[in-house]
């Protein structure tokens, strides 16, 4: 096995290197941009299936304010998706053994799981803007401002870096890449399901709704529809958010990089 030389240094150097690395995932996705096929046909399916096939029936036939508030949630929805490719990245590399030659590089320890993530900022902006443009086409409009969409833009990229840190995890706890979709879909279909993406939380069972008006899918969607639609005050959802997001990386960063150590032997 290759030597490991890596070692502890300065949060601010760990970043440097993480960023250094996530350069070359942001270079496999510019050499092979078929990698981003899973997160924006996907999504776009996702806003026709809704907005022009069952938009009429959900919203008594207005199907324009169904995808007034049926996107803003959508783009949670395909941030969560997005991450899945993360976690099978990172286990394809450990298996093909291009952690053990990041190992022998003097980088600090954390470094490739920190490129790893940040390397799917560029998958984030991309299927975001797609689902964007697509919602347009069918009538979807932001009414807030060029500021406020960026904004909402830099939050939902924001949660997606949060939200990899679980894709990670369960890229390290997993042996085959393949078994990374099956673990994150089951996390991510009860959360988006079960949020006020689709319907209002109001027509939803009372033994669920108390989940599902503080949980992070319903509480970011409320906040992306006040930051492009406007009409409601998103600093309550906003704290509940960055709190979920600070929660997520507190629990799941240590988990990763006790996971990282042991599967790597040190």
């Amino acid at each position: 096995m290759t030597t490991a030389i890596a070692t502890r240094v300065s949060p601010g150097r760990a970043v440097g290197h993480g960023l250094t690395l996530a350069g070359r995932s942001i270079k496999k996705v510019m050499k092979s941009p078929e990698q981003l096929v899973e997160v924006t046909i996907s999504p776009i399916i996702m806003l026709v299936l809704f907005s022009v096939f069952f938009g009429g029936a959900i919203a008594m036939g207005d199907r324009t304010a169904y995808t007034q508030d049926l996107l803003p949630g959508l783009m949670v929805q395909t941030t969560l998706f997005a991450s899945l490719g993360t976690g099978v990245a990172l286990c394809t590399d450990i298996s093909k053994g291009v952690f053990d030659r990041f190992r022998s590089l003097p980088i600090a320890r954390s470094a490739p799981l920190l490129g790893a993530v940040f390397g799917d900022v560029v998958r984030y902006v991309i299927s975001l803007l797609i689902m964007i443009v697509c919602g347009v086409i069918l009538g979807f409009r932001i009414h807030t401002g060029f500021f406020s969409a960026v904004l909402d833009l830099l939050l939902m990229v924001g949660f997606g870096l949060c939200l990899c840190w679980i894709s990670v995890l369960v890229g390290l706890l997993v042996k085959s890449p393949q078994a990374v979709p099956g673990i994150m879909v089951a996390l991510i279909f009860p959360l988006s399901f079960a949020s006020n993406v689709f319907v209002p939380t109001a027509t939803l069972p009372s033994w669920v709704r108390g989940f599902t008006e503080i949980q992070p899918v319903s509480l970011l969607t409320e906040v992306n529809r006040g930051l492009l639609t406007g009409g409601t005050d998103v600093s309550g959802p906003l704290l509940g958010s960055l709190a979920w997001m600070v929660g997520v990386v507190a629990v799941f960063y240590p988990l990763a990089m006790r996971a990282y150590k042991r599967r790597m032997g040190g």
